[in-house]
């Protein structure tokens, strides 16, 4: 990732299934916080342990299959008086059709830098500007194959659903460009976006870096 010149580092997301142990090497926050919250802060250095005690956002914490949709979640009602919605029924429908596990499944989210992750990772979100993601998403998501990329967004769950679960579940990299409750709640810059690879990509994706490490140091030359 030296490639991309990236300011903070790429986080490593683990979801610790049900039935495995809970991690040693993590810290478990003293307040709650959100997912979005310990992505934002590993980045920055943090190892964190979140169980579904520690999540602060059941929003989230539902998507990534750790608690329960609330109900006022599933109906639409809790994103329609956010006032960004026409109706409950269009928020509703958000909620519908978002990626999300199965409630259950996990029980805690270990996140860290990349760097310092004591277990292997199930997704990496990288954050930074267009430029630095764009490397990542289209141009080594379809270095192979090529091909056009189809990107699945929403007006919320951008750390949760779409950086995480969605490579997850997908298996396929993924890119959002920050919702309206991160970006009120974390330190994700007007100019950052994210981008989520599941592991099973990773190996390949720090392959194409490197081969087009040259392209990308002439497109920054400006000409004129």
């Amino acid at each position: 990732m030296d490639v991309l010149e990236l300011s903070t580092e790429p986080v490593a997301v683990t979801l610790v299934k049900k039935g495995q142990p809970l991690p040693d090497g993590y810290q478990v926050p003293e307040k709650n916080i959100r997912h979005c919250q310990s992505i934002m802060r590993a980045r920055r250095g943090e190892k964190l342990l979140l169980t579904g005690e520690k999540h602060a956002c059941h929003v989230g914490a539902s998507a990534l299959g750790i608690v329960p949709i609330p109900d006022k979640v599933r109906s639409g009602e809790f994103h329609y008086n956010l006032g960004m919605f026409d109706s409950v029924e269009a928020a509703k429908k958000m909620i519908d059709e978002r990626p999300q596990l199965d409630c259950g499944s996990v029980i805690a989210t270990a996140i860290s830098p990349l760097s310092k992750a004591e277990l292997a990772p199930d997704v990496v979100v990288v954050t930074g500007t267009p430029e630095q993601m764009y490397w990542l998403l289209p141009v080594a998501a379809r270095f192979f194959e090529g091909g056009k990329i189809t990107v699945e967004l929403e007006p919320f769950q951008a750390s949760c659903a779409y950086s995480t679960v969605y490579p997850y579940i997908h298996d396929a990299i993924s890119m959002s460009i920050g919702c309206y409750g991160c970006r009120k709640a974390t330190d994700l810059e007007t100019t950052e976006m994210m981008v989520g690879i599941p592991a099973t990509k990773l190996e390949a994706v720090v392959q194409v870096l490197q081969k087009i490490k040259p392209v990308r140091e002439k497109g920054k030359i400006k000409s004129g």
